[in-house]
């Protein structure tokens, strides 16, 4: 286990939130302090795919520790260095754009700030319906930005969402590794 201490922010792309929580399940077992963040999104919408109280208190069980849920939890990220390491997995187009426009105005958002202005890693496992679309231009002004990687992504459903792109939730251990040791996981693109 490596002695780094990595944040995992979850935004509201709710339909991959299981596959998120087994990502989380494989970075607790690699890092070994892991803080658990949500956007405010996710701290307070109940859906088909489940509560919000039980995917917060999912994330307590596999961290240890206290979801940060909210913009002034997640300021002292920055200043205490808290972080060697932020995750965030699903990352939602809404997200992407705010991280590529410099808005910080959630939980999420500001914890990415937060963070970056120490000059440390940043990973982002996009998962988003207009990735081919409205969102791909967010997703190209965060491919060369400086401390960001991404964990490998492909379009999910081709012939029924075809701007539709995700993450490969399973490769978000390794991407983690990768961008601590100053690499972007490879290929970034998938094939279907």
């Amino acid at each position: 286990m490596e002695d780094k201490t990595v944040g995992f922010a979850v935004c509201g792309s709710f339909c991959t939130h299981a596959k998120a929580m087994e990502a989380l399940e494989q970075v607790k077992a690699r890092f070994a302090r892991v803080i658990p963040i949500v956007s405010e999104v996710v701290a307070d919408t109940d859906t088909r795919f489940g509560r919000a109280h039980d995917l917060m208190r999912e994330m307590e069980r596999i961290c240890d520790c206290r979801v940060i849920a909210d913009v002034k939890a997640a300021e002292p990220i920055g200043p205490k260095k808290l972080l060697d390491l932020l995750i965030i997995a699903p990352c939602t187009g809404n997200t992407l754009g705010k991280l590529a426009a410099g808005v910080t105005d959630t939980s999420v958002t500001m914890a990415a700030k937060a963070h970056l202005r120490n000059g440390r890693p940043l990973v982002i496992a996009p998962s988003t319906n207009d990735g081919l679309a409205a969102s791909a231009a967010s997703i190209g002004a965060l491919l060369p930005r400086k401390y960001i990687y991404f964990v490998p992504f492909g379009q999910d459903d081709f012939e029924h969402k075809p701007t539709s792109l995700v993450a490969d939730f399973s490769q978000v251990a390794d991407a983690a590794q990768a961008a601590l040791e100053g690499r972007q996981l490879q290929p970034v693109l998938l094939r279907n």
